[in-house]
């Protein structure tokens, strides 16, 4: 777990930090120390003008700049060049140079979305017909469960989600002839997509347009946890569920749903098990868990790995469109955490839900046992995190520098050093009480008190 801890936070670090020394470089600025890490220094060499250091802790690091403590030294009692300072440089520099950290880490989350894209591709399941909404307009347009559609006004769909969602969305209400195969026959309807409502990982409400249909990914059991509900029942890898207490599942998360609506009841799962149905009796687990809204709900749990039975496709993209579509990850990833942040302020979240290192270390852990890509997109979406903290216009992160530099470009002076000191020492008081609150939360969410007692 340590370890997956490194290899995420690690490159985060080091990609900020060289941010703001690549930029320092360029505007003209001294560097005198690079340190990737903090505490005892491991390794230590010397450049020309910068002495980089490799230091125990790799939870941090900093960029010392010449002149940046004190306009009229350099730090560490050095010879003082003023050409060189931070500190004497103009306002625009100086707000670049400390933006340039949290840049860095926005443009790593949009290159590894980007190259994600190119190197594995985006999953896609077959454009197959699962759930048909009653009074919906695939309904009314006659569609059943297992239709495949082929073609979209007159356009060809070869997947769900990066064809067909697209195609509807293009048609923005308007009636477009669709062709469909079923059981071997070819048959041609006409559809037409509303609008509804659907809601983001937060909570908040979206229309998008839609046929009232969702796609078949019909759900199937990956692994079995020993002495769960589960296994008790008799679940077996490759079991293909089919219905959750009389409700048809057609989707992983369907499944999912079902089971954790159900705590401590006891219920009847129907599998097929080499091609032959097969009803298994659960009684799942009660849990206890955080809602979005912070209030705590029990769910109910069986104990089982779930993947779709069909075969699921990754489609690659190409540079340009990759490229496109990384920034549009990276930004969609940024008012997702801008938004949480609000919500947490807001108290429309729970404070709880604040993470710390060990939840990161947890799902590093967690996310490395999915692949590679998987730990890749995980490091993507917590470098936009800290890109976004750091942003915040707290003293002594980067965002209360940049907001020393607005009130400086405002009032046509910087503040007095006394009174950036005291901001300082007040947001390092700040910055403490949260890590450890943060910290607290993980221990609670992993039960370490209790292990304790």
């Amino acid at each position: 777990m340590i370890l997956w801890f490194v290899v995420v936070i690690g490159p985060l670090i080091l990609i900020h930090e060289l941010g703001h020394f690549i930029v320092a470089r360029l505007a003209g600025v001294g560097v005198e120390r690079f340190s990737f890490g903090f505490g005892p220094v491991l390794v230590r060499w010397r450049g020309k003008e910068t002495e980089y250091c490799l230091s125990a802790i790799p939870m941090g690091g900093y960029v010392k700049m010449v002149g940046e403590e004190n306009p009229l030294e350099g730090g560490g009692g050095s010879a003082f060049d003023a050409g060189k300072a931070f500190s004497l440089k103009p306002l625009w520099a100086r707000f670049l140079i400390v933006f340039a950290g949290p840049a860095m880490n926005f443009l790593l989350a949009a290159v590894i979305f980007a190259g994600l894209l190119m190197a594995v591709g985006r999953p896609v399941s077959p454009a197959i017909f699962g759930r048909i909404v009653p009074d919906g307009p695939a309904a009314a347009a006659g569609l059943q469960t297992g239709d495949r559609v082929v073609s979209f006004e007159g356009r060809p769909i070869a997947n769900w989600q990066a064809d067909l969602t697209a195609a509807v969305e293009r048609a923005k209400g308007q009636p477009v002839p669709v062709t469909v195969v079923r059981g071997g026959e070819t048959l041609a309807v006409t559809l037409t997509p509303r609008r509804t409502t659907v809601r983001d990982p937060l909570g908040d409400e979206h229309e998008v347009w839609d046929v009232g249909a969702g796609p078949l990914v019909t759900p199937q059991v990956s692994a079995v946890t020993p002495n769960r509900p589960a296994a008790r029942a008799g679940f077996k890898p490759g079991d293909v569920v089919l219905e959750v207490a009389g409700q048809r599942v057609y989707t992983p998360d369907e499944l999912t749903a079902e089971i954790r609506k159900r705590p401590g009841q006891r219920f009847d799962v129907v599998v097929q098990r080499e091609g032959k149905p097969l009803t298994l009796t659960v009684v799942a687990d009660r849990e206890r868990e955080k809602a979005p809204g912070g209030a705590e709900i029990e769910v109910g749990r069986v104990g089982i790995g779930i993947e779709p039975a069909v075969s699921v496709e990754y489609s690659r993209l190409g540079v340009i469109q990759a490229i496109g579509q990384g920034i549009e990850d990276t930004w969609y990833m940024t008012v997702l955490t801008v938004t949480g942040l609000w919500k947490l302020i807001s108290r429309q979240i729970d404070s709880s839900n604040i993470g710390g290192p060990l939840q990161i270390a947890t799902e590093a852990a967690r996310q490395a046992q999915q692949g590679l890509a998987a730990v890749a997109r995980f490091t993507a979406i917590i470098s936009v995190n800290l890109a976004v903290l750091n942003l915040l216009p707290v003293p002594i992160l980067d965002g209360g520098h940049l907001f020393f530099f607005v009130i400086e470009a405002v009032l046509g002076r910087p503040l007095s050093v006394k009174k950036r000191e005291t901001a300082q020492q007040v947001g390092f008081v700040l910055l403490m009480l949260l890590m450890v609150y943060a910290l607290y939360n993980d221990l609670v969410r992993i039960d370490a008190f209790r292990l304790l007692r």
